[in-house]
Order: C-alpha cells, then sequence, then structure tokens
C-alpha cells in the first residue's frame, strides 16, 4: 500500500466507527508510525510503506476504533511546545490548560518555590521550569497516584534534562524538580510528618500554587466522550456531587502554604468561574481575576494571598 492508501484506509475505518476527528485521526497516526509529517502525505504520498510500518498502522486504526484516545495509542501529547509522556494513568493535557501555565508565567518572578496541585503528567509544573528557565525556579508536584507520579518524573527527567535523585525522605528529585505523593496538602509539612493529620508540623511555604483539580460533577461523567469517560482516570475527573469539592478545599488549606504575597492559580469548568472567584474571596484572597480560555470561556481563576494594594 501507499502512504495516501493507507491515510485514506484509516479514514474510512474511522469515519465508519464513528470517530469525529476521522481525517485528523487517521493522518496523525499514520506520521507517528512512519516517522514522517504533514507534507509527506501532499509531496510523497505514492510512496510504498512497508509491511511492518503498516501493520502497526492497521493495528493502531484498529485501537483507535473502539475509542482508545489517540494520544494513549502514540504514548505522547504535546503541551506549551513540549512533547509529555501520557497513559491511561494520567490526564491527557489539554490546550485549555495552556492558559493557566500562561498566566502563570506572567506572574512567574525569579527564585519562586511553586506547588502543582493534583499534577498528573507533571505537564503544568514542567512547562512552567521549562519556560521559566534562567529565573532560578523551582517547584513540587503532589498527586495521590503512584502511577502518575511514574509518569510524571518521566516527564521532568526527559523534558527538563536532568538526572534523577532520591532525598533523606524518599522523595524523587530531579534538579529543581520533586514529585510527591499527598493527598492534596497532606503530605506537605516540614516537621513531623508522621503527624500531620492531626494538625502537627509546619505547612511548607510556596510562592504559587497552581491546580488543575478534578472538576466535573459526578452526574456529568456518563455524559463524556467514551475516550474521556472510560479510558482517562477517574480520579483525575470526578469533582464530586456538584463538581466543586476540590475547589472547597485547595481554596480552604492552600493560605496556609503560600507565602503573603503568593498566588493561587486554578484550572475551573467554564461555568465555576463565579463559586470558585466567591470562594478565594471569602477566603481572603485579592485581587480576583478570571481567565477566559481561546474559545472565550472562562477557564481560570487566580488570586494574592495578602493585604489588599493601596
Amino acid at each position: 500500500m501507499t502512504y495516501r492508501e493507507c491515510y485514506l484506509f484509516g479514514c474510512q475505518e474511522l469515519k465508519e466507527a464513528g470517530i469525529a476527528e476521522y481525517e485528523l485521526d487517521s493522518r496523525l497516526l499514520l506520521e507517528d508510525i512512519c516517522n514522517s509529517d504533514y507534507n509527506t502525505l501532499i509531496l510523497d504520498g505514492n510512496r510504498i510503506v512497508d509491511d511492518a510500518d503498516r501493520k502497526r498502522f492497521e493495528e493502531a486504526i484498529g485501537k483507535r476504533k473502539t475509542h482508545i484516545p489517540l494520544q494513549h495509542i502514540t504514548g505522547k501529547q504535546d503541551f506549551c511546545g513540549l512533547t509529555f509522556q501520557v497513559n491511561e494513568h494520567v490526564l491527557i493535557p489539554r490546550q485549555d490548560t495552556e492558559i493557566l501555565v500562561e498566566e502563570a508565567l506572567a506572574h512567574l518572578k525569579p527564585g519562586m518555590h511553586i506547588l502543582d496541585m493534583c499534577t498528573g503528567s507533571g505537564c503544568i509544573l514542567i512547562s512552567l521550569l521549562a519556560l521559566g528557565k534562567g529565573k532560578n525556579v523551582t517547584g513540587v508536584g503532589a498527586d495521590l497516584s503512584e502511577e502518575a507520579l511514574k509518569v510524571a518524573n518521566h516527564n521532568a527527567e526527559v523534558l527538563l534534562g536532568v538526572g534523577k535523585s532520591v532525598s533523606d525522605d524518599g522523595e524523587a528529585v530531579l534538579g529543581d524538580c520533586a514529585f510527591r505523593k499527598s493527598d492534596l496538602f497532606s503530605a506537605f509539612y516540614s516537621e513531623e510528618k508522621s503527624k500531620k493529620h492531626n494538625g502537627c508540623g509546619t505547612p511548607e511555604q510556596f510562592d504559587m500554587i497552581v491546580s488543575n483539580p478534578p472538576y466535573i460533577a459526578t452526574k456529568e461523567i456518563d455524559e463524556l466522550m467514551p475516550e474521556v469517560r472510560i479510558h482517562e482516570p477517574l480520579m483525575a475527573l470526578d469533582g464530586k456531587e456538584d463538581g466543586l469539592f476540590f475547589y472547597r478545599r485547595i481554596v480552604n488549606e492552600a493560605g496556609d502554604f503560600l507565602k503573603e504575597g503568593g498566588y493561587l492559580f486554578l484550572e475551573i469548568g467554564y461555568d465555576q468561574g463565579p463559586a470558585v472567584s466567591e470562594m478565594m474571596q471569602q477566603n481572603g484572597y485579592q485581587d480576583v481575576n478570571i481567565k477566559k480560555d481561546y474559545a472565550g470561556l472562562n477557564r481560570v481563576v487566580f488570586g494574592r494571598k495578602g493585604k489588599k494594594n493601596v
């Protein structure tokens, strides 16, 4: 089969399976397997695809027909100009989340220490460290999922170009980046960590906290596309009854871990801006703002801990 014939075969198979972006997905899978790009289809579509690559492509199309996400088949997703490893244990990075990174970067100052809560693949923290290179910025990513933390560690090793070491308390450290298993803030006490659930220990301090927490209401999960509902981790999606469960916890607790003047950045669902903004204001955050995504929908809420500017 020629390159173009493979592409058309993939389009037809995916279209019949009800895949909405069948042309794009067929092309991207073919490019991934043949190590090619969009120009190949235009300029070299008559080239013969060897049998091994053709078979791999057909297998990939077969997986995509069952609504396995494209990114789980290729094992990667581009985000903020970087290519992240992804699998079924982490939420696939979305373009909308780049809005959070862009806004956080605009407030990033030299020497800042960042906490990325619900880090997943590590895409937010790693992007901030990579794009903020030269500012001597450091950060910690937290997640309850050990499998997600494995993915985040791998991405940091590859994308930040540093080797992994282990600190005295067993925490994986990658240069200026570290990852820690934690149920939200439970593991972020600088002393007497074993007694943290009794309120003992001093909260670690950060200049900035960023988070893309689970924010889909439980009742809405069944309405999601099968790619998301079936193949992405439920714990990264389910925001409990009204979708605001984790915002309440993060906003209520984050102040203990933020330095005076520190910023809290939260990705939100399109209709959650007013509720999350009000939470932050009620918890004493100043200069609370809502940022829209490229589609004009509310996407990020952020504010500053401290007294009002005068």
